[in-house]
């Protein structure tokens, strides 16, 4: 109950501060906890989705977040799970299928990094490595608004279709490093399709003005 409270009031807060708006949850399984698969562009991202989406929702964070005690505290509560970056910390992917298989759905920006121009990047395996391991289903996520985020700003989640990693990875124990890069080319594709053409037009009309007050002030 506490928890669907704070949902609540993140979602008013955000439609407060931004036109914000989702859609897609029809796409997600009701008997299962799932991974979540958005692009990355801003530090808003996990909230967003964390009060849009599916129940709970864990993710991972960089270990120096965790520094400051009192925000450690309030990004725990949020299902942050700190990892250290470029240190290979495989522990992160026993983490996160034990939280997927204790109840709470997973999120992972399958970019690695926060893109700074709207584009989907190539994208890792790890979370197709989660879900090959966990059995559980991949919802890829669109998180598209214009160059920078704003007062008012127009903000649209956009929840796809789920992607068995059955129907890809052979070997939910050992999974197959060719068939993981095959699940993780899946996501990556529908999560293009899913923001990239919305995102760099809200982008293109938010720039178009400032070229032509550009043009204007050289002639």
């Amino acid at each position: 109950m506490l928890h669907a409270f704070g949902k609540l009031i993140l979602r008013t807060y955000f439609r407060i501060l931004f036109s914000f708006h989702y859609e897609g949850l029809e796409n997600i399984p009701k008997d299962t906890t799932v991974v979540l698969t958005p692009n990355h562009r801003t530090y808003y991202d996990p909230p967003f989705v964390g009060c849009t989406g599916p129940g709970k929702i864990s993710f991972m964070a960089k270990e120096e977040l965790f520094d400051k005690k009192l925000f450690a505290w309030l990004i725990r509560k949020l299902g942050a799970i700190p990892v250290a970056r470029g240190k290979g910390d495989f522990t992160v992917i026993d983490t996160a299928v034990d939280t997927l298989n204790n109840g709470r759905s997973f999120l992972v920006f399958p970019e690695g990094t926060r893109s700074k121009d709207g584009k989907i990047g190539r994208g890792h395996t790890g979370a197709a490595l989660i879900a090959a391991k966990s059995g559980k289903p991949v919802i890829p996520v669109a998180i598209i608004y214009g160059k920078k985020l704003k007062f008012r700003s127009k903000v649209l989640i956009k929840y796809g279709k789920p992607i068995y990693p059955q129907e890809y990875v052979e070997s939910q124990e050992e999974p197959n490093p060719r068939q993981l890069v095959k699940l993780k080319n899946r996501y990556m594709a529908d999560l293009k399709e899913l923001a990239e053409a919305d995102t760099l037009a809200l982008i293109n009309a938010e720039t178009a003005p400032e070229e032509e007050v550009k043009e204007e002030n050289n002639e």
